[in-house]
């Protein structure tokens, strides 16, 4: 059947917002598993949990088909056929950290944009995909294939949930996911995560030489995949007229650097706070690291205990404010995907030892050993160990095949861009869950990107748009005549 896509989709466009905007309201940062009062665990927090009743109960009184994984994922779906067109999707999202001119879950409509964390990544292109496919079931449409939008509940901590509800559930055939870029992403980079760590054998000393601080707390940063906006030290120096050199110190760094720091005065120490600019891991180079900007000032001072300084030496001379890993000695790139990206998110400290918490997206054409073993030389040199911790293999699927090209020609009839191409990127997705799946939006060539930041915001008008282009998606990808190809990537 021929459908006037524009036209279904407009009637559905006012209960999208509310539907949008209640989910906003639900705080989905993933926490620590919580029981119920009837016994049922909720592994990623009641947030998540509330998050994800609600879309339920939300597909459920539109008419759609529902299934819960033991709270670990699940999805909403109509049609019927042997095949599964899938569009992955999730409801958690990162901390609402930083400075917000309206509340991360208030669902403030303001001047054409509606507010909240989540906004973009990943409820609002969820929300649009919902009431893409209520637009064209209540338009009578049958796809020829099973219509299947999976709900994650842990991408931004470790997707475990989607892999489990994936062999339980069983996976899609081929399809989507709303959590990226248009016009397409047909390649997704390696991602690593790992600790370099100091050890201070025996314990920093306690007693100081003439001019020697101890550092007594050094944090920052709250999870491996932001640049940290804030970081935190606290010194103490037995003189307390040490501490007016120190003031005369960071003055001179902020006029070097134009950087943003201050300190105060906290009992008998001395309290030091670097502020940065947030922005996702994926893309450090369009951030400030607030524990760069701190190391930075740290390494003007003079520390008690030798493993301490040299690891401050190590850092700001192998991983300060070198977004693509080149001081590291792993500097990979190549022709799809570009450089690698290096981010410390988050910085331990405690009297034992120092460690800092990285994470790498490395290109299509490279290997998760091949950067290990790069950096390797170096830290032996130093004296710094590596703690593994999480592996993402690299995406790619070739432009040529079918499905790439299918939505490369929506997203253009939708959009009049003819010049945007197929792209590799550093963020990595649920494309990566399962074969013959690639990220579709939802950001728009040209757009202010907030994912991750404070003031995450969606257009009202974008997103009418992004239900337009789902609900036209899904149609071409559930005809008879589309025959997509499998491809191990």
């Amino acid at each position: 059947m021929d459908l006037d896509l524009t036209s279904i989709t407009k009637a559905v466009r006012p209960q999208a917002v509310e539907t949008l905007k209640e989910l906003i309201r639900i705080n989905s940062e993933g926490g620590d598993p919580v029981t119920a009062g009837t016994g049922e665990r909720f592994p990623y927090g009641q947030g998540v949990q509330d998050s994800f009743a609600y879309m339920l109960s939300k597909a459920e009184e539109l008419g759609f088909r529902t299934e819960d994984v033991d709270h670990v994922g699940g999805h909403v779906e109509f049609g019927e056929g042997d095949e599964i067109l899938g569009i992955l999707g999730h409801l958690d999202v990162v901390p609402a950290a930083g400075e917000w001119a309206y509340g991360p879950y208030d669902a403030d409509e303001i001047d054409g944009y509606i507010y909240g964390r989540g906004t973009t990544d990943d409820k609002g292109p969820v929300v649009a995909v919902l009431y893409a496919m209520k637009a064209l079931r209540d338009a009578g449409y049958e796809p020829d294939r099973r219509v299947r939008l999976i709900l994650g509940l842990d991408e931004e901590t470790g997707k475990g949930g989607m892999r489990r509800y994936l062999e339980e559930a069983g996976a899609p055939d081929f399809g989507f996911t709303p959590d990226g870029d248009f016009p397409v992403i047909n390649g997704e980079k390696g991602r690593l995560e790992f600790e370099l760590a100091r050890k201070f054998a025996g314990g920093l000393p306690a007693a100081q030489n003439a001019g020697e601080f101890a550092l007594r707390h050094l944090s920052g940063g709250m999870a491996p995949n932001i640049v940290p906006d804030r970081a935190r030290a606290v010194i103490l120096h037995k003189d307390s007229k040490a501490y007016d050199e120190v003031r005369s110190l960071l003055a001179q760094y902020r006029e070097d650097t134009g950087y943003r720091l201050r300190c105060k005065r906290v009992g008998k120490s001395l309290e030091i706070v670097a502020e940065g600019t947030a922005c996702h891991g994926a893309r450090p180079e369009n951030g400030v690291n607030a524990i760069a900007v701190l190391m930075g000032f740290l390494g003007r001072l003079q520390f008690a205990g030798d493993d301490l300084q040299d690891f401050i030496e190590f850092y700001n001379e192998h991983v300060a404010f070198d977004p693509f890993g080149e001081k590291l000695g792993i500097g990979f790139c190549d022709e799809p995907s570009g450089k690698l990206s290096v981010n410390n998110g988050i910085i331990f400290y405690d009297r034992n030892s120092i460690r800092i918490r990285m994470d790498v997206r490395f290109p299509v054409t490279s290997s998760a050993e091949q950067v290990y073993e790069a950096m390797q030389p170096l830290l032996d040199s130093q004296g710094i160990g590596v703690m593994r911790l999480k592996q993402e293999n690299p995406l790619f699927i070739p432009e040529e095949m079918p499905m790439i090209q299918t939505l490369l020609e929506v997203y253009r009839d939708h959009s009049g861009d003819m010049e945007a191409g197929p792209l590799v990127i550093g963020g990595g997705t649920y494309a990566k869950s399962t074969p013959n799946v690639v990220a579709f939006g939802a950001l728009f060539p040209g757009d202010e990107d907030r994912m991750h930041q404070p003031n995450e915001r969606i257009a009202i008008e974008r997103f009418y748009q992004l239900i337009d282009i789902y609900a036209d998606a899904i149609y071409r990808l559930t005809q008879k005549d589309f025959h997509y190809e499998e491809h191990e990537s």
